[in-house]
């Protein structure tokens, strides 16, 4: 029995957690969505105040698996805590910020909180689920993202509000917040006393097993398909169906939120028994069959855009498959965290390619060669996901 799942019901420790996810996913979505009113605030050239963006990626990238290394060794429970006050710390000093580099180094810590959080976050939810609800959970778990993404994406009027400075402020007051409810809401066992191996062993073995680099790759396809898609969507829709910008965030809310429906899917599918690699499988190749469409400038728009939604549906799944199988991933049961870690090194890998490569293929051959990418993207991970066995 997990050490405190008995203590009445599992899941509002679960949903703690899950919030923790979701107001560090807000540190994701803000960036983007107040990109104007910084740049202008500051004086930024568009390459600079791109930066504010892909820098999470960057951070994630280099260290995911060193996070989790330090999430196996310290404890899930303190890097958690730990993450959500860097992050608070990153957004309160980013409020305060009078230049370009002073902006980018707080959202390099912001960014180190972040990753500190959705590494052991998995490790939080094993510990809380009993074994009939950890599909489930861990399904939760994975919607973080999206309902993180959704619900900064709707908060858009605060901005004007606030301004963004204001709105770095209240997120880091958010963040503190829920830093003290996660360490009063979960009781861990203290992990000191668990003996660990050198460092060293403990990476050499992470590099030399198949699981983490499975996962990883997984992550960074799926990344990288999806950014390709959604990173540019709400301008897409903007050009495409002739609406305002507004109106294009809320349709591209609404079809990253089914992300988040696919996410909850796909924790019945597990709990039911249906096997992960087909379920990789299933999602791999509808998202490929979505990417032929998805920048057509054959299909009615409103298809198109059916055909986004669909994809972001089904994406749903595979993050989740990826947290339910780190723990049997993993070369051993101490090495969840690093396992994790790669995971989500690869993710933002894919984070950082897949916007990037497509930019430049339709600067070069138009969105509609785009769609190739996607597609080509998503039948080598589903390649992959023939050789994946997410019950071992």
């Amino acid at each position: 029995m997990p050490p405190f799942a008995a203590v009445g019901s599992a899941w509002p420790r679960i949903v703690h957690v899950v919030g923790a996810g979701v107001v560090s996913a807000f540190q994701v979505g803000k960036a983007p969505m107040a990109l104007a009113a910084v740049q202008a605030d500051l004086a930024l050239s568009l390459a600079t105040a791109s930066w504010l963006i892909s820098i999470f990626a960057v951070t994630g990238a280099l260290v995911g698996a060193p996070i989790g290394l330090a999430v196996d060794r310290i404890g899930a429970k303190r890097m958690a805590v730990a993450g959500l006050l860097l992050q608070a710390a990153g957004s309160a000093l980013g409020a305060v910020s009078a230049s370009a580099v002073t902006l980018l180094a707080t959202r390099v810590v912001e960014g180190l909180g972040f990753l500190c959080v959705v590494v052991a976050a998995p490790a939080l939810i094993t510990a809380a689920a009993p074994n009939h609800i950890r599909d489930r959970a861990m399904a939760l778990w994975a919607t973080f993202m999206p309902i993180g993404i959704t619900v900064i994406m709707l908060a858009a009027p605060l901005l004007s509000l606030l301004t963004w400075r204001g709105f770095w402020l209240l997120n880091a007051a958010t963040l503190v917040g829920f830093a003290l409810l996660l360490g009063w809401s979960l009781r861990l066992p203290d992990t000191h006393s668990r003996p660990h191996r050198n460092i060293r062993q403990d990476i050499g073995e992470a590099l030399v097993s198949k699981g983490p680099w499975v996962l990883g790759g997984l992550f960074a396809a799926f990344s990288a398909a999806y950014f390709a898609v959604f990173g540019f969507l709400p301008s897409l829709l903007s050009q495409r169906l002739g609406i305002s910008n507004e109106a294009a965030s809320m349709l591209s809310a609404l079809a990253i939120a089914a992300g988040g429906v696919g996410n909850l899917v796909c924790g019945q599918l597990l709990a039911r028994g249906f096997p992960a690699a087909q379920l990789l499988l299933f999602s791999f190749c509808t998202m490929a069959l979505c990417g032929v469409g998805v920048f057509s400038q054959v299909l009615w728009a409103v298809a198109a855009y059916a055909l986004c939604v669909v994809f972001s549906l089904v994406g749903g799944l595979i993050p989740v498959v990826i947290f339910d199988s780190a723990p049997r991933k993993a070369p051993r049961p101490e090495l969840v965290g690093v396992t994790i870690g790669f995971a989500m090194q690869g993710s933002n890998l894919g984070l950082i390619i897949g916007p990037a490569t497509a930019a430049g293929i339709a600067g070069a051959f138009g969105w509609p060669m785009v769609s190739a990418l996607v597609t080509a993207i998503a039948i080598a991970a589903a390649l992959l996901a023939l050789t994946f066995n997410g019950r071992q």
